[in-house]
């Protein structure tokens, strides 16, 4: 399997262009110039910047707004200055979101949506295209599998339209089920040589999200606490009770969730990676705050000991606040160990 050279060990910078109020303060102050010093000490080679389509074009489209570009600009500036490379990820466009209820989602019937969303990244391409160190990823999280085909369709001719500009520039395409690994065969042949297959992995769920206050709707209990590493009997019992369903990648394994669950559930992936001659990587995993500092290390220990065999890339979720920030003072007490495991 081809590595994504530059872009090994990484960390999002969510909740800054994206998930946020929009408010200037925030846009810029919430990640400062010493944050990209902070990150490239931790022996990391480079950020994935979720973006809004919203802080970039004006509301109906037909224009750009110069300000988002420029704090786009000034990252991609400032990730340079520390020797950091850099992924651009759309993680909304106009008329789709991964956080919105399917029926909201315009974009995979809208032609007019889908010619926006090329407009949009063949601005990306013009402005940020044919640097070594930037990368784009085209949109964050596919949802419904029935999205499946249509955004296949959708992702090949945006690649397409982009190579107009920059042949060589690093492009990331996930899949369906919010990137899921086992949505990875469903993608089509990569159309060159810089295509890399994208995934998430926020496995075992249950003690990635544990007491995650948004999923309170569907059975999460904000009390809930479970430890890693964890038997899988237990593991799917608690599942049970909690969404009265076994879900997720884990659903069919046995023993103890540790280390050995991660290399089965990427093994698949890498021999389709494999096959394919197509670079893996991995843009989101991390844990959320409610879980003990000490079974996060752990978690990160073990999930990292299988992406190292793999020689997958990936960029840990996220660096500060959105319930998963591993600045934040929670793991504080264990961030001498935790860094060395990102």
């Amino acid at each position: 399997m081809r590595d994504f050279e530059g872009f090994k060990k990484g960390v999002n910078l969510g909740g800054w262009f994206s998930q946020c109020d929009y408010s200037k303060e925030r846009l810029d102050g919430f990640i400062k110039e010493e944050d990209f010093s902070v990150i490239a000490s931790w022996g990391l080679d480079h950020v994935r910047l979720p973006i809004d389509y919203n802080i970039l074009e004006s509301e109906d489209g037909s224009s750009y707004l110069e300000e988002g570009f420029a704090r786009v600009q000034r990252a991609v500036d400032l990730c340079a200055k520390n020797s950091l490379n850099i992924i651009l990820d759309l993680h909304k466009t106009a008329g789709y979101s991964f956080a919105a209820d399917v029926s909201q989602n315009s974009f995979f019937d809208s032609g007019e949506m889908q010619e926006r969303f090329y407009r949009l990244w063949m601005e990306f391409a013009r402005r940020f295209g044919n640097r070594d160190n930037i990368a784009f990823e085209l949109l964050n999280e596919v949802t419904d599998k029935s999205y499946c085909e249509p955004w296949n369709k959708i992702a090949g001719e945006c690649i397409r339209r982009i190579r107009t500009i920059c042949p060589k520039t690093y492009i990331l395409l996930g899949g369906y089920w919010n990137n899921s690994i086992e949505a990875l065969p469903d993608l089509p042949m990569p159309q060159d040589e810089y295509i890399v297959y994208n995934f998430h992995c926020y496995e075992p769920f249950l003690f990635t999200h544990q007491g995650a206050p948004w999923l309170g709707s569907i059975g999460m209990r904000p009390d809930f606490r479970i430890g890693f590493p964890v038997e899988a009997s237990f593991y799917k019992e608690q599942m049970m009770d909690l969404f009265k369903e076994l879900n997720g990648a884990l659903k069919d394994m046995d023993g103890t969730l540790d280390a050995r669950a991660f290399e089965v559930l990427f093994d698949r992936a890498v021999k389709l990676a494999e096959e394919r001659n197509v670079p893996l990587y991995c843009g989101e995993y991390g844990v959320i705050n409610t879980a003990s500092p000490e079974d996060t290390v752990k978690w990160y220990e073990a999930i990292n000991s299988v992406f190292e065999k793999y020689k997958i890339g990936r960029a840990a979720w996220t660096y500060r606040s959105m319930h998963f920030g591993l600045c934040d003072e929670h793991l504080k007490g264990v961030m001498d160990r935790l860094k060395n495991v990102l």
